[in-house]
């Protein structure tokens, strides 16, 4: 495939643009919302739309997980459990400190990078966290949504990075995990876990028909036209790449969302040392993409102790 031939730096912008892509997810939630949907039903449409076309994909494509039947549902129910908090989240607290929660990433990556899939902890990665924490502190410092008293919305977000970290190890462990299958099993997941959430919060009563028929044009544009693609290589890319770069290069989903949020909804506009701290970001990013290990594509076929199948090898 096209992307297993592709350097390590070009799958690095891939991924950040593709990450840019999700800085825009709390848009379509709360134009949902807006529409009459309450705030947990809008995540249940939204990640519901691509099931539409994901199911039969699957159905059709069921061979393809011969082997990695376990590891498939294994990585899209913990992704999709971390849709579901980052999605909740985004609804309950400001987007600017949602996404800075979440964005503790790097470092449950690099953890689990060192500790589990033996990912060398280089000088030049270290830095680069350290320059991309330096980015979220100052992304955060001066804001008004820091005053706020911490309320579940964080939670969810703090607890969604976690769970995301988790989900990309697998990816990376398993790099034969045929990504539609994937997909499907991630909005599945994302779905049935948002609407658990959404049944249990009496505050989020359940749309009715016409309300649904309403939102729907909505939800299934931005969900299958702009976010599943994106998904796509997000979720290839994560089985090429070690996981601590992965963390790194997706920060760029929150420079796009902390910068859209700050134009579209006046209360959260930031000030210079947030812009600051959003060119720290970046500049993490490159640092990881020049002077970051890579591996190369021999590399991956054994990584992790998994063969170009996803079985097990000795190690």
């Amino acid at each position: 495939m096209f992307l297993e031939k592709t350097s390590d730096k070009t799958l690095s912008i891939f991924l950040a643009l593709s990450a840019g892509v999700w800085g825009l997810y709390w848009l379509p939630l709360r134009t949902i919302e807006e529409l009459g949907v309450s705030a947990s039903w809008s995540v249940v449409l939204f990640n519901a739309c691509p099931l539409l076309v994901l199911v039969p994909l699957l159905m059709f494509n069921y061979q393809q997980l011969k082997g990695l039947v376990g590891p498939t549902i294994f990585a899209g129910l913990i992704i999709g459990i971390a849709f579901t908090l980052y999605a909740n989240g985004l609804l309950e607290t400001t987007v600017a400190r949602a996404t800075l929660l979440y964005y503790l990433t790097p470092i449950w990556s690099t953890l689990l990078g060192v500790f589990w899939l033996s990912e060398p902890l280089t000088k030049a990665r270290m830095i680069a966290i350290g320059v991309a924490l330096l980015g979220l502190f100052l992304l955060l410092s001066n804001a008004n949504s820091s005053n706020q008293p911490l309320n579940i919305g964080d939670l969810y977000s703090l607890l969604s990075g976690i769970f995301w970290a988790i989900g990309i190890s697998i990816l990376n462990r398993w790099a034969a995990i045929p990504i539609f299958p994937l997909m499907a099993f991630t909005f599945l997941a994302t779905t049935l876990c948002s609407a658990l959430t959404a049944e249990l919060l009496p505050a989020n009563p359940m749309p009715d028909l016409q309300t649904i028929k309403t939102a729907l044009p909505a939800a299934a544009f931005w969900a299958m036209f702009i976010f599943v693609p994106s998904f796509f290589m997000i979720f290839r890319i994560s089985q090429l790449l070690f996981p601590g770069r992965v963390g790194i290069l997706t920060m760029t989903e929150a420079i796009v969302a902390i910068v859209s949020a700050a134009i579209l909804i006046p209360e959260e506009s930031m000030v210079l040392m947030q812009w600051v701290g959003a060119g720290a970001i970046v500049m993490a990013g490159l640092i990881e993409v020049l002077f970051g290990y890579s591996k190369n594509k021999a590399d991956l076929i054994t990584q992790g102790g998994v063969t170009a199948k996803g079985t097990l090898v000795d190690e």
